[in-house]
């Protein structure tokens, strides 16, 4: 395990990681989740396990701190990431964003381009305001107070399932909520718009049971490429590895280090 400060008071982002050639895979785990357990059998494969991995949490998820006076917006969290890929010495890295963890990779690409040499994002979040779930929406529909202290974290537990509750529940709730109301805000240009102008190779992953993904053709249109994962959900890593690993791997050679 590594790790590096990321606010001025010492509070510190950890990761965990694998050595290895080409350039860097950076894993980024979703809302109320940890990258060591949605990616590590993806770095593991065979594939892939030649390349360097890090498996990054995110400030008040999983291993990292959760500082009561940071500010859990998308941009603070890229900045967080960029604190790890500055630490690390990753140079431009191949960025793996799952869900709320996409949206933090594209906000990333927008900031420090320098350290972004491609996106690979798992039904990363695009717009702002969106609908109302278990995920994001339904943990900001409570103020904060209300979701800390009002029984709120515990009836967003029991509704998300035991699979997302296993981690969620290793998140600081303060945390959880104001990433949480981040997501609803989005990013200023939005996610969708940051990605839309993005320079660098951009692969976007929807599962086929998610549904059609909105705006597709404009995004494809601006050079993403959008791949639709057959027999998978939201968790396309859990439910189609061998597809995730494949989109992960190909078009490599569009990559400039």
């Amino acid at each position: 395990m590594q790790q590096t400060r990321f606010t001025d008071d010492g509070a510190c982002i950890r990761w965990t990681g694998t050595p290895g050639t080409g350039p860097a895979l950076v894993y980024v785990h979703g809302l109320g989740a940890a990258s060591s357990v949605y990616f590590a059998h993806i770095a593991a494969d065979p594939v892939l396990a030649g390349r360097r991995s890090l498996l990054v949490d995110l400030p008040g998820h999983g291993i990292s701190d959760r500082p009561a006076a940071f500010g859990y917006t998308l941009e603070e969290h890229a900045d967080a990431l960029a604190a790890v890929l500055d630490a690390a010495g990753t140079g431009p890295a191949e960025v793996v964003g799952h869900s709320m963890g996409g949206a933090v990779a594209i906000v990333l690409a927008a900031r420090r381009p320098d350290l972004v040499a491609r996106l690979v994002l798992a039904e990363a979040n695009l717009d702002a305001r969106p609908r109302v779930t278990a995920g994001s929406s339904g943990i900001a529909a409570f103020t904060e107070e209300e979701f800390v202290h009002g029984g709120g974290f515990a009836r967003v537990l029991e509704r998300v399932g035991p699979r997302w509750a296993a981690t969620m529940r290793l998140a600081d709730p303060v945390a959880l909520h104001r990433t949480a109301s981040s997501l609803l805000r989005g990013s200023d240009p939005v996610m969708r718009e940051l990605l839309l102008s993005s320079p660098v190779p951009r692969t976007f992953l929807q599962g086929e049971s998610s549904g059609d993904l909105t705006g597709r053709a404009e995004l494809e249109a601006a050079g993403v490429s959008v791949v639709t994962v057959p027999g998978a959900g939201h968790n396309i890593m859990f439910d189609n590895a061998y597809a995730f690993v494949d989109a992960i791997a190909r078009n490599r050679s569009s990559v400039s280090v």
